[in-house]
Order: structure tokens, then C-alpha cells, then sequence
């Protein structure tokens, strides 16, 4: 069966804009009906050094740590960041020793010009598979988020066909991202079927036609579709988790998770 989570990315994304604590994140997507969440190495904040502490703050809201996120703005491509970037995974694995069975999802490569991008992809690739086995080594499960912004050198088939063939599967799945996979120009049920025995965690989000971000179900990114492929297809039952970048988001982000939550209640989750 799948479980719901929500991703804090509709916080982040508004930068010094949002002054709040973890806590109220915490308890917007509690109130919301969300089982789990999935918080990233930027919006632990106060909890950074304190896993056990954020353990207690989840159970006293009723929620599970679905997985944790650590990206970085150097994009895992410029080997002079290499070392800076392993510290920052490896700290991450740290903290997930506190939560058995909660995963490490790594952003995806970017890099500010598309210049020599096969090697890039590969860069990231090597990346990836050293994370990937050190969490192995500490029972962490480790995979990679693509997405199609903010210098993203992993959108079209091509690209993803790259990352799979140079990352090792018994190290390194894949989180695919339903919003993020249709921005970068491809069919979002046939990329999920081609490489679903990688997926090992979901984030759901929806795009107009012109590629602008919307709630869950106003777009077209047919989330229904993918929920039955999910489950009656590809034998998923991890975490699904809604993730919110809309304009309407930034303008109330308790009010777009929670009419998120509704949705997926509605259609049957």
C-alpha cells in the first residue's frame, strides 16, 4: 500500500521569505493528513545536529521520516567540489542512522553551461555510486532525483538513459519526479515503465502545458494514472510524496499542501 508524504520544498523555495521553524512545517503537514515527510539538508535547520530530538518531533505529530534530501548548488558535476560534497552526503548518512529504513535522495547534476555534458553526466555518476555505496555500507539505500531547472544538465531520455547505465543498481535507485520528467520533454508513463525497476521513491507534482507549475490535478501530468501504475503495474508500495512549486504555493504554502492532500484522498490515496 502507498503512503503519503509531503515534501518540504514549498518552504525552501521561498528562501528569506519564510522565517518559520521546522516545527511549523512539521505541524502544517501533520494537520494536513500526511503520514510521512520528506525534508531536505537545507530545511533541517535547527535539527541539523540533533536527529534524535527531530525523531521525537515526528512521533509526537504522528509522522515518519519518508526520506531526506541532500542536494547541493555546485551540482555534483565540478570535481573541485567533490570533497565539500562527499562531506555533505556523508553527514546526511550520519543523520539517517537515527531512522532505519528512511532513504538518502541526492539531487540532481546541474551545472551553469551545458558545455561537455556527457562528462558531467558522468561526474555525477561517480558521485552517486560512491554515496550509494557508502550508504550501503551503513544500511542507508541511496538514490538520485533528476529535475529540469536551476541548471539541470538530466532532463530527456537520452540524458536518463546515461545516468542509468553509469550508476550501479545495487547502490544507486531513482526517484523519479512526475513534474520534472514532463518539463524535460518526455512521456511521463512511458519513461516511468522503461525504467521502473529503478524507482525507489516518488515525488508527485503537476505542469501546465507551458511547462508552469501547478497543484496536483490542475495540469497534466495525469497523477491518477501514475498512482495505478504504481501500485497495479510496477508493484510499488514505498512513499509517495506531493510536492508544491506553484505561484499559489508561495503565496500560502500550508493552504497548497493541504489542498494536495485533498486531492490524493479524492482519487483514492
Amino acid at each position: 500500500m502507498l503512503r503519503v508524504g509531503c515534501q518540504t520544498y514549498t518552504w525552501e523555495m521561498l528562501g528569506d521569505k519564510w522565517s518559520g521553524r521546522v516545527d511549523d512545517m512539521l505541524t502544517a503537514i501533520a494537520d494536513s493528513g500526511y503520514e510521512g515527510i520528506e525534508i531536505t539538508n537545507t530545511m533541517i535547520r535547527e535539527y541539523a545536529e540533533r536527529p534524535v530530538e527531530f525523531g521525537r518531533a515526528l512521533k509526537a505529530r504522528g509522522l515518519t521520516l519518508a526520506a531526506f534530501a541532500y542536494a547541493s548548488p555546485l551540482g555534483f558535476t565540478d570535481p573541485a567540489h567533490h570533497t565539500q560534497e562527499l562531506q555533505g552526503a556523508e553527514k546526511a548518512l550520519r543523520f539517517l542512522a537515527e531512522f532505519p529504513g528512511s532513504p538518502l535522495m541526492l539531487g540532481g547534476p546541474s551545472t551553469p553551461t551545458r558545455q561537455g555534458v556527457a562528462e558531467k553526466i558522468g561526474r555525477a555518476a561517480e558521485f552517486y555510486n560512491e554515496v550509494g555505496g557508502r550508504g550501503k555500507s551503513v544500511g542507508v539505500e541511496v538514490a538520485f532525483h533528476p529535475h529540469s531547472h536551476h541548471g539541470s544538465i538530466l532532463e530527456s531520455r537520452e540524458e536518463y538513459e546515461r545516468i542509468m547505465e553509469l550508476t550501479d543498481p545495487a547502490l544507486v535507485q531513482w526517484n523519479p519526479d512526475t513534474g520534472h520528467i514532463v518539463r524535460g520533454g518526455q512521456d511521463l508513463l512511458d519513461t516511468l515503465r522503461t525504467f521502473r525497476t529503478r524507482i525507489r521513491h516518488i515525488h508527485l507534482k503537476d505542469v501546465d502545458a507551458h511547462n508552469n507549475w501547478q497543484p496536483l490535478g490542475k495540469g497534466i501530468c495525469e497523477i491518477p494514472a501514475v498512482l495505478t501504475f504504481l501500485e497495479r503495474e510496477a508493484g510499488f508500495s514505498g512513499w509517495i510524496v506531493a510536492e508544491e512549486e506553484s505561484d499559489s504555493a508561495a503565496a500560502a504554502p500550508e493552504n497548497a499542501i493541504a489542498g494536495n492532500r485533498r486531492y490524493l484522498k479524492a482519487v483514492g490515496y
